[in-house]
C-alpha cells in the first residue's frame, strides 16, 4: 500500500555540518574563501546509464556563485533535475549503521550470546565578445530550479580558467592543473550559476536543491579530484551505489567497517560520536582504502510496499522505520529514467533486484591522484544475526551493526532485540566530530576488534 505516514526525525541528535568532499568545485563572482559541506553522491546504475544525484551546502559569500562538474557527455535541459533534500536524507538513513538493544532476562538466563549469534542561469558573459580564441564553447544553456546551467567545452584547461574568471568567476588559482585532465579526455563542464534571489540562507549558508543528471557511459566513475580545489585539509566523501550489485573502488583498496560489536550501553547517547571514532580507526589502519559501510540488495523502498511482508519487501534487521520519502524515493534517485523502466511495478522489481552499496572514502590532495573508477564485485553477508564476520554469500545483506545488551523481560533464545536508532550516524554524525566521546573508546567495546588491534575494555568477568 502507499506510504502516508507523518514525518519521521531522522536524526534523533544534532551535529554540526562538516566540512566534506565534492566531485566539482565552487566559484564564485566576490571572492572570499569556499567551501562545501556534507556532500553526498548517489549513482544509479543499469547497463550504461548513470545517474548522478548529489547533495552540497555551501558556505560563503552571498553574492552569486556556481558549481563547476567535469561530465562525460553534453547534458541537455532533459538530462537535468532537482530533487527534494529529503530523498538524500532518506537514502543516508536507510544504508547508515544500525544501534540495537537486545534484551535478556539476566541470571535466569543461560549467558549472553554475542552481537552476531542471535538467529532470527547561463552566467553573464562580459568579455564574450573578445576576440582571442580561448577554445571554450558554449554547448548549452537552460535553467532548472533555483540554477542556470551551461554547458562548457574547452580545449585547453588554461583557455577555460581564462574564460571562467573573464566572466567573473573568483576562480582559485590552482584550478587549471586540476582542470587539465578533464579538457584531456575530452570531458565538458557542468556550471551551474545560482541566482541568489531564488535561495534561502540560513545562518549564511545557502540551502539548495540538490542537482540529479543522467547520462549514459560505458565506463562507471566519479570525477572528485576537481573537488580539490576547495580542500581545507583531508576531506570526506560518502557515496551510495544502487545498481545490481555490490560495487567496490577499483582503483583503491577496499575494507568492510567492523560489525556486529556488543558494546556498553553508555554508547546510545553518542552513538555518532563512537561510530564515527571507528571509522577514524578504520582509516588510520588503511589509509587510502574505501570502506564499505553497508551493501544491501532490496534495501531500495519501492514505489508501493505491503507492510506486512517487509518494509522492503525483503528481510532486513533491524528494520528503519516506514517514512513518506519511500514511495518516491527510487524515482527520484533516477529509476524514472533507467532503459526499459515506465511502470510503479517496473521500478518496484528493479528496487527489489538492486543492491544499494554506501562507501565511505577520506582522502587529502597528496592521496588522492585520480578519479574514482568503480566495478561489481561477489555479494557479502555480515553485520546481521548469526554471521560473526563479513564473509562471501549468494545475496547481499551486509550493514554496520552495534548492539546494547540490557536486562529485562523474557529470554528468546538468549534474548530479542528493540532498534535503538537507525540512521543515528548518517553522514552529518560521521563526518561532524563534534560530539566527543566522554571515556576510553576501548572501554565503550564489549567485542574485540582484531582488524583494528583493539581489545575492549568493557568486557564483564565472569561470576564466580
Amino acid at each position: 500500500m502507499r506510504r502516508f505516514l507523518a514525518s519521521l526525525t531522522i536524526f534523533t541528535l544534532l551535529f554540526a555540518a562538516p566540512a566534506s568532499a565534492f566531485c566539482g568545485f565552487y566559484v564564485s563572482s566576490a571572492g572570499g574563501q569556499l567551501f562545501n559541506d556534507a556532500t553526498m553522491v548517489t549513482l544509479m546504475r543499469d547497463g550504461t546509464r548513470t545517474v548522478l544525484g548529489m547533495q552540497n551546502n555551501y558556505r560563503g559569500p552571498p553574492e552569486d556563485f556556481a558549481l563547476i562538474i567535469p561530465v562525460p557527455v553534453i547534458l541537455q535541459k532533459e538530462n537535468v533535475k532537482t530533487l527534494p533534500r529529503g530523498a538524500f536524507e532518506r537514502i543516508d538513513a536507510l544504508a547508515s549503521p544500525r544501534l540495537v538493544e537486545m534484551y535478556t532476562e539476566g541470571d535466569d538466563c543461560l549467558g549472553r550470546p554475542s552481537a552476531a549469534g542471535i538467529g532470527s542561469l547561463a552566467p553573464r558573459m562580459e568579455g564574450a565578445g573578445m576576440a582571442r580564441d580561448l577554445g571554450v564553447k558554449v554547448e548549452a544553456t537552460f535553467s532548472v530550479g533555483e540554477y542556470d546551467i551551461v554547458i562548457l567545452s574547452a580545449k585547453d584547461a588554461l583557455g577555460l580558467d581564462i574564460w571562467l574568471k573573464e566572466n567573473k568567476y573568483k576562480v582559485p588559482e590552482n584550478a587549471a592543473p586540476l582542470l587539465r585532465p578533464y579538457v584531456q579526455n575530452n570531458w565538458k563542464f557542468f556550471v551551474a550559476k545560482v541566482n541568489t534571489r531564488k535561495v534561502k540562507f540560513v545562518a549564511g549558508q545557502a540551502v539548495l536543491s540538490p542537482l540529479r543528471f543522467h547520462y549514459d557511459s560505458e565506463k562507471f566513475e566519479l570525477p572528485v579530484r576537481l573537488g580539490l580545489v576547495n580542500s581545507s585539509g583531508s576531506q570526506d566523501l560518502i557515496v551510495h551505489i544502487i545498481a545490481r550489485g555490490r560495487y567496490e573502488v577499483a582503483n583503491r583498496a577496499n575494507v568492510t567497517i567492523p560489525t556486529n560489536l556488543d558494546v556498553k550501553t553508555a554508547v546510545q547517547p553518542v552513538f555518532g560520536a563512537f561510530y564515527a571514532d571507528l571509522v577514524d580507526r578504520t582509516f588510520k589502519k588503511n589509509p587510502t582504502a574505501a570502506i564499505t559501510e553497508f551493501a544491501w540488495q532490496g534495501a531500495l523502498p519501492p514505489p508501493e510496499v505491503m507492510v506486512e511482508s517487509g518494509i522492503y519487501g525483503v528481510t532486513c534487521d533491524p528494520c528503519p522505520p516506514p517514512h513518506p520519502m519511500d514511495d518516491p524515493l527510487a524515482r527520484f534517485l533516477g529509476a524514472d529514467v533507467l532503459p526499459g523502466i515506465k511502470s510503479d511495478a517496473q521500478v518496484a522489481k528493479f528496487a527489489r533486484e538492486a543492491t544499494v552499496t554506501r562507501l565511505h572514502l577520506r582522502y587529502t590532495k597528496d592521496s588522492l591522484t585520480d578519479d574514482l573508477v568503480f566495478n561489481q564485485v561477489e555479494p557479502i553477508h555480515g553485520g546481521i544475526p548469526g554471521v560473526a564476520k563479513p564473509e562471501a554469500a549468494k545475496t547481499n545483506r551486509f550493514q554496520g551493526r552495534y548492539v546494547m545488551w540490557k536486562r529485562g523481560g523474557m529470554c528468546m533464545g538468549g534474548g530479542f532485540g528493540n532498534v535503538v536508532s537507525s540512521g543515528l550516524a548518517g553522514t552529518s554524525a560521521v563526518m561532524s566530530g563534534k560530539t566527543k566521546l566522554t571515556r576510553d573508546f576501548a572501554e565503550l567495546l564489549v567485542t574485540d576488534i582484531p582488524e583494528l588491534d583493539l581489545v575492549a575494555k568493557g568486557k564483564t568477568p565472569p561470576k564466580k
